[in-house]
């Protein structure tokens, strides 16, 4: 018989709010093939999956469990504000700005502005 590493419901939410790796594998199984099965290009999916976020108000951990892709898959900052722009007049403009700051708690985008300098 084995003994779980988190016994209660109390033991189990603790170790997901702190990001525990065997919580999280269990959340990540629960992902796979949805992006197979959704028959959308990975930049839509993405993009689906950032409005949905922004709608649930989800917390930053949400979004780089979610979206850690679209740093590697070089979303650009545009789409983002394109979806951002799409879902505003239904989410709400306090959701949508808190989502651009979360984006950013969760390592996905600069947390500083580029600043353009002259070359040469």
């Amino acid at each position: 018989m084995a003994i779980e590493p988190h016994p209660t419901p109390e033991d189990r939410l603790r170790a997901l709010a702190a990001g525990q790796t065997s919580v999280l594998e269990a959340l990540a199984e629960m992902q796979v093939g949805t992006w197979e099965r959704s028959r959308l290009d990975p930049e839509t999916y993405l993009l689906v999956r950032l409005a949905a976020l922004v709608a649930t108000d989800a917390a930053p951990i949400s979004y780089r469990a979610h979206l850690a892709t679209a740093a590697k898959l070089g979303l650009p900052p545009a789409k983002i504000l394109g979806v951002f722009g799409a879902i505003a007049p239904l989410v709400g403009s306090a959701r949508v700005l808190s989502a651009a700051s979360k984006l950013v708690v969760a390592g996905l985008l600069p947390d500083e502005p580029r600043r353009i300098t002259p070359s040469g």
